[in-house]
């Protein structure tokens, strides 16, 4: 299958940055630089149990990175490499130190109980997303633990050429990875909101999938970024039978990134909130307060949505 996703580079496996899940395990990691997971309690693709039983709760993706004196030890190796040497790590001196609340993603390697950093250095993990924590004020804004739901872009599922805004509930994003695009996240190529009112949304990692695919060829590549409507993207994720995913960023082809208009700014877009089922009372200032207001209005794209403040 192939995606489209946000941020992120060419991996033989790549990672996601946000996600939900319950406290049980932890899932690996995905696709992109601002991915999140939702899980009943563990890590990639979903919430994680945190505080009531089996809530599912919203991570962040934080790696765990080494100290200067380890990188810069870990960067002479790297540019003196011979295939007959290896590199060694000391976890517990090499590494800053990181929250009591992370945890290591769960495809990560691990020796005598200690996870072992990738190819990168890096040990790719996530913390939980907590309300009033500033750091991820734009993940929490997505987010209503209390109600158990979040704000989430995707194909309307009677429309294919409609995309849709709803409060999904946060059970039935369980073992997902999302990524978190908006005003505020890596120069907002989606122009959602403004520096006054910031907009935030989640989407679920696959659910934009490609459906004319252009071969694995560099000049065919290139030719379907620069010419294809739906080529107006930043990238795309290949999901591989072994579960790898792949990615290819316009960048890696000398193409510009972000663009005037994107191809998901080209479709229509409601709003479906759907919160008849909850005896709600949101925050004033909230996103899920704000949409309700304008519940069932259509826009002709993205950028356009305006939100009663």
């Amino acid at each position: 299958m192939l995606s489209w996703y946000g941020p992120g580079a060419v991996r033989k496996r790549a990672f996601h940055s946000h996600c939900l899940w319950t406290h049980h395990e932890a899932p690996g990691l995905g696709a992109a630089e601002n991915a999140v997971c939702v899980c009943d309690g563990g890590e990639r693709g979903a919430f994680h149990q945190k505080g009531a039983s089996g809530q599912p709760y919203l991570w962040a993706r934080l790696d765990r990175k080494p100290n200067k004196l380890a990188e810069k030890r870990f960067k002479n190796f790297l540019h003196s490499k011979q295939n007959s040497k290896e590199f060694f790590w000391n976890v517990e001196e090499d590494f800053k130190p990181v929250p009591e609340c992370w945890i290591p993603a769960k495809e990560i390697e691990q020796l005598n109980g200690n996870p072992m950093p990738d190819e990168n250095g890096h040990i790719p993990g996530w913390v939980p997303v907590e309300k009033n924590n500033k750091q991820y004020c734009w993940h929490s804004s997505v987010v209503n633990y209390e109600f158990e739901i979040a704000l989430v872009l995707r194909h309307h599922s009677d429309d294919p050429g409609l995309l849709e805004i709803s409060a999904v509930p946060l059970s039935d994003l369980l073992e997902q990875t999302l990524e978190l695009i908006g005003t505020n996240i890596n120069g907002n190529p989606y122009g959602l909101g403004s520096k006054k009112h910031p907009l935030h949304l989640l989407i679920p990692h696959g659910a934009f999938q490609i459906r004319n695919l252009p071969t694995l060829k560099h000049n065919d590549l290139l030719s379907w970024f620069e010419g294809c409507r739906e080529g107006k993207i930043e990238g795309i994720v290949w999901h591989c039978s072994d579960g790898c995913l792949i990615k290819v960023h316009r960048h890696h082809l000398g193409l510009c990134w972000p663009i005037p208009d994107t191809y998901m700014n080209s479709k229509p877009v409601i709003i479906n909130m759907n919160l008849n089922n909850y005896v709600y009372a949101f925050d004033a200032k909230c996103l899920f307060n704000h949409f309700s207001k304008i519940d069932n209005q259509k826009f002709g794209r993205l950028k356009d949505i305006i939100l009663n403040v």
